[in-house]
């Protein structure tokens, strides 16, 4: 029977993993029947196995399915339950009087702040309204903080009751190849809408209605985090200090998070299993201590609780109050799991194979999350503790390090090297392992990892973390830990320049990703090196693969999904063009740094040319990030002082038989000094991109004026692709322009449910009236057309469909297997 248990776990996994691939959920009761066929065949298995007899292979291949089918069970219903509390479409954009707790450490930022709401009631005009039970929501201060501080407006605390008017929406993210699923981040948090409260001057104001009650871990952490940003005067070590403290990774600075993940070290700057592991250790020691000294008050307690019994179960369950404390994440979870299980077992003088305590942790990891297996620490998590169990490098290291003759006791300083030779092979062990896992979650793997790891490990468990803790006691700790993290960001920042620091590559497909991690497993593996180095045959087609391009003379474009703005990328045979950047979201954050760059990077470009259509925000905001990384790339805009740097009418060159034409504006539209003589929108660069066949047009914002200028002027112009000029707005796509390109599609850039209300309904009308398709990134996310295949917009909201993402009031049910895209009329519900 235990056989039979222990094939159901991997079965449980695999049917978890099957269900997260569901672009649409069933109906409750096909889960139900699903958990209950699962009980019903594990209980005839389990009967059978009583009864004694040989485990025939297909028992086990029966335990499996009956495993898969309670894992999809399981997941599916809960998953069914959560899509029944989802908010009401109607609900969207109307103010709504909401009353409820705050449920999290709110996060504070110069523009305001951001918390999660546990929802008690709600109503809208008097009249009770149902919402999700949890509610992300943002306060933004009318003054924005300057330099960078937390904004002044209410004190938010966790645990606190409030009365509040918001506006919410569905929960929605951009949508992008390689990109951060916000949508199933939400999901996976239990948040089923998202809003900000209303602070206009006409609004009512915040009520606060009790004090805190409630939620006294959030309410414990927030206060520790607060006092570690009073007490150490360096933000950067404070944000570090925080994040190991209380799990608050959003306190570190962004720019020190590509520090930590050029250098390799981003995983010691959350609380990892390395920290837990470390906690435990120090707690098992101090309860063991202490239950000693207890004999000599109370000798009973000894009796009726054993030393080793007392310091397992007291280690393990202060190892678990510090996991809840800080956060509670996967690597957390997996820890104090196999923690509890291997303290169990050594408590019950048994022991079990580690691939069963690596599977059951995962298991209960997954019963507790199912969602968490889309989590790249999880699997970084995982798949590091598997491959040390595997190997295990530190049986070499005992045996080198037991005396020579069999008597000598090894002296402190041979244990020292051992111990310090021992952790060199498990990082190097480790680095190599997870290298191609690294570049099929992140697209990019430290070179510098096994050097910088080698002091960090050691530096941060041992004396920045244990400063940190004690700092809760003791404030002037926090000092000292401060300077610790101060001197560690110096040696990363040396590191970081290192040519060649990090790599980056394209992200590859699963299959050969997949293939990939398995010879960086085998090379690690203590087998015969023959057997080693074919790890390395499967590693070459990862290392030195490269996305397919389009053929010599065809060209691809996809518009990004960059919410209210615009980012096209443009790729020929051999080239690649970037028309404009995306646009900053806040002082502190942009779509270059956040989509743009992580974006080609994923997929293997390097811009050669950036077009940088006008000096609005919304189009140039990611500018700073995209030069900064390709600085090399060459430069054109309509706001540049550099007459090399701007783009006029009449430029023109050709990439493997594809033809690039700047249209607008002319030279007699900058003055001398390089400023354009005409409004920031008019003076947007006009970009056709084409061959004899297909084509595409480029405008950025241009107003309707300077299009049926352009239009009169060059009547024989036509085009198969439009990209919206200014969103969709009706101070564009004029008539004139629109007859006179005749595009057979229309991508739109917009925001979701963006002020403006674009794609302006009137716009969308010409687009019918003239047989146009169009699709807008809120509902398609990022779209791919391709000059080969004109007939077909490829988005990536289809192509990847999953059940928690949203569907737009404007879609209908997408295929599982993406066909062509519905035309235009499917956009004819009320623009977003």
């Amino acid at each position: 029977m235990a056989v039979l248990a222990l094939a159901w776990l991997p079965g449980w996994v695999l049917g978890v993993a099957w269900q997260l691939q569901q672009a649409s959920l069933w109906p409750w009761q096909g889960y139900a029947a699903l958990l209950l066929a699962s009980g019903l065949l594990m209980a005839g298995l389990l009967w059978r196995g009583a009864r004694g007899g040989h485990q025939a292979a297909w028992l086990l291949v029966l335990a499996m399915a009956a495993g898969a089918w309670a894992g999809a069970g399981m997941t599916g219903v809960r998953a069914a339950h959560f899509a029944s509390q989802a908010l009401d479409p109607a609900l969207q954009g109307l103010d709504v009087v909401v009353t409820g707790r705050i449920d999290s450490m709110p996060r504070r930022h110069a523009e305001g702040a951001r918390f999660e709401l546990a929802v008690e009631s709600a109503a809208h005009h008097g009249r009770p309204v149902r919402l999700p039970p949890l509610l992300q929501l943002a306060w933004y201060s009318r003054v924005v903080a300057a330099g960078g501080g937390p904004a002044s407006g209410p004190d938010w605390r966790a645990g606190e009751h409030w009365r509040l008017t918001v506006r919410l929406s569905a929960p929605h993210g951009n949508a992008n190849p390689h990109g951060f699923d916000r949508e199933r981040w939400l999901w996976e948090n239990g948040i089923g809408a998202t809003g900000y409260v209303r602070n206009g001057p006409r609004d009512p104001l915040p009520q606060r209605l009790a004090g805190q009650g409630w939620y006294p871990l959030e309410a414990m952490r927030q206060t520790v985090g607060e006092r570690i940003a009073g007490r150490v005067d360096d933000p950067r070590s404070a944000g570090v200090l925080a994040a190991l403290v209380v799990g608050d990774q959003s306190a570190i600075e962004r720019s020190d998070w590509d520090l930590f993940r050029t250098t390799g070290v981003a995983h010691l700057m959350s609380i990892s299993g390395l920290h837990v592991t470390m906690f435990a250790w120090l707690a098992i020691w101090l309860v063991g201590g202490l239950w000693r000294r207890l004999a000599f008050v109370w000798p009973q307690a000894l009796l009726a609780v054993p030393v080793p019994w007392a310091a397992g179960l007291g280690g393990v369950a202060l190892a678990a109050a510090y996991a809840l404390f800080s956060g509670w994440g996967v690597p957390s979870q997996r820890t104090v799991l196999m923690l509890a299980v291997v303290v169990g077992l050594r408590l019950l003088a048994r022991q079990w194979p580690w691939p069963v305590v690596w599977l059951l942790a995962m298991a209960a990891v997954l019963l507790l999350d199912p969602w968490a297996l889309l989590q790249p620490g999880f699997w970084l998590s995982f798949v590091a503790v598997a491959i040390l169990f595997a190997t295990d490098p530190g049986r070499r290291i005992r045996h080198e390090s037991a005396p020579f003759d069999g008597h000598e006791v090894p002296t402190r300083t041979r244990r020292l090297m051992a111990a310090s030779l021992g952790m060199l092979r498990e990082q190097s062990v480790v680095t190599v392992a997870l290298a191609p896992l690294s570049l099929l979650l992140f697209g990019q793997f430290s070179l510098v990892s096994l050097v910088a790891n080698l002091l960090a490990i050691p530096w941060v468990t041992l004396v920045i973390t244990p400063l940190a803790v004690l700092g809760v006691a003791v404030p002037a700790f926090w000092d000292l830990a401060a300077l610790a993290v101060q001197g560690l960001g110096g040696w990363l920042a040396w590191l970081a320049q290192w040519p060649s620091a990090a790599v980056f590559r394209p992200i590859p497909p699963l299959p050969l990703a997949l293939a990939g991690v398995l010879g960086g497993a085998l090379l690690v593996m203590r087998w015969p090196w023959a057997t080693r180095l074919a790890g390395l045959v499967l590693l070459w087609p990862v290392l030195s693969w490269q996305p397919p391009r389009p053929a010599p003379g065809e060209f691809d474009v996809m518009a990004l999904d960059v919410g209210q703005g615009s980012a096209v990328l443009v790729r020929t045979s051999g080239h690649s063009l970037l028309y404009d950047t995306g646009p900053r979201y806040s002082p502190s954050s942009d779509a270059g740094q956040r989509i743009v760059v992580p974006l080609l990077r994923a997929l293997g470009e390097r811009p050669d040319t950036v077009v940088v259509s006008h000096r609005d925000s919304d189009h140039a905001g990611g500018s700073a990030a995209v030069q900064t990384e390709w600085p090399e790339a060459r430069w054109l805009s309509s706001f540049d002082a550099d007459p090399a740097r701007r783009c006029t009418a009449g430029q023109r060159w050709t990439w493997e038989g594809v033809d690039f034409e700047i249209l607008h504006p002319s030279p007699e539209d900058f003055g001398p000094d390089g400023a354009g003589r005409l409004p920031s929108n008019a003076m947007s660069c006009v970009l056709r991109v084409g061959h004899a066949r297909q084509s595409v047009w480029l405008s950025g914002d241009l107003d309707a004026d300077r299009e049926t200028r352009l239009a009169l002027a060059r009547p024989d112009l036509r085009v198969t692709l439009l990209l919206a000029p200014h969103h969709g707005s009706l101070t564009s796509s004029s008539p004139a322009l629109l007859n006179t390109l005749a595009p057979a599609w229309a991508l739109v850039q917009a925001g979701y449910r963006n002020r403006f209300n674009h794609p302006a309904p009137a716009v969308l009308a010409r687009y019918r009236e003239r047989g146009m398709r169009w699709v807008a990134t809120p509902d398609c996310g990022a779209a791919t057309w391709r000059s080969d295949v004109p007939g077909t917009v490829v988005c990536q909201r289809e192509a990847a469909r999953r059940y928690w993402h949203h569907r737009g009031e404007a879609s209908q049910p997408a295929e599982p297997v993406l066909a062509p895209v519905p035309e235009g009329d499917r956009g004819s519900a009320p623009a977003h």
